[in-house]
């Protein structure tokens, strides 16, 4: 590998090893190795159909693999539910966006902060001493994370209620909440108008330089080329290429594969 392409930092915070997921007769991920380093923006990109999606859904439990592993931090966490992996500290946006519709926008990133809970059921029933500064805790997080992404003029506002754009960020805050060591943003710029995208790519360059991992599916490649320390190309189920984004920009395969020999703007997939 070139010096150019050498990675930021040798820790790897998530790892699969020759992932593999099968629907029906349809290898939607093939042998699938990756890897996402401690405190770097790592952009998983390829054409429709090519298996990115799946190997989020994989790595954040919502499918089981039939072949292949899982490593965050570096122990095995393949096939373990949705729940344990966010405990665990991976957390997940969606690219449909997925916030509870009728709680306000603060209610919607204290849900996210329950995960770290541990008053239990009796604890919420009978008000104890613990419960009430857990759940004070909580709202201290939320409000932080409300104010972090330029929320708090809305935070009694129901999340149906705001913008769009506002939507995306809310969801982010959400995860944020739960205390994660890994981001995985499926397609976070998607919707988002211009002004919007070049504030998202600002704030995700912010939370990197608080040694944030991030981990993100991403069609628009003006937001990969702008923000990625790493990119990782995906064709078919299969890794094609990775590097650098301006190696993995100029690569002849991902050329054919995914940016196309005249249009070089990504195909708005998800």
């Amino acid at each position: 590998m070139a010096e150019a392409d050498l990675r930021t930092t040798d820790r790897a915070i998530l790892e699969t090893r020759k992932l593999t997921k099968v629907f029906g007769g349809l290898t939607a991920v093939n042998n699938f190795d990756s890897q996402v380093r401690e405190g770097e923006i790592c952009s998983l990109i390829g054409p429709n159909g090519a298996g990115k999606t799946t190997v989020f859904n994989v790595v954040t439990g919502i499918y089981k693999p039939e072949g292949g592993s899982v490593l965050f931090n570096g122990k095995d966490i393949t096939g373990q539910k949705p729940h344990q992996i966010v405990s665990r500290g991976i957390a997940r946006t969606f690219q449909n966006i997925r916030l509870f519709s009728n709680m306000t926008c603060l209610e919607n990133i204290m849900a996210g902060q329950h995960c770290r809970g541990s008053a239990g059921m009796w604890g919420s029933i009978f008000r104890t001493s613990r419960q009430k500064k857990e759940e004070q805790h909580i709202r201290e997080v939320a409000e932080s994370r409300i104010h972090q992404v330029g929320l708090w003029d809305s935070r009694h506002e129901l999340a149906k209620n705001i913008a769009y754009g506002s939507q995306r960020m809310l969801e982010i805050a959400r995860a944020l909440a739960t205390e994660p060591g890994l981001l995985a943003l499926d397609e976070p710029s998607s919707g988002l108008n211009p002004s919007e995208t070049e504030d998202l790519m600002i704030f995700l360059k912010s939370l990197a330089k608080e040694n944030f991992s991030i981990f993100l599916i991403e069609h628009d490649m003006n937001v990969v080329m702008g923000i990625s320390d790493w990119v990782i190309v995906m064709d078919e189920g299969a890794r094609i290429a990775e590097g650098r984004p301006e190696t993995v920009y100029n690569n002849p395969k991902v050329i054919e594969a995914y940016l196309g020999y005249d249009d070089q703007q990504g195909d708005g997939e998800s």
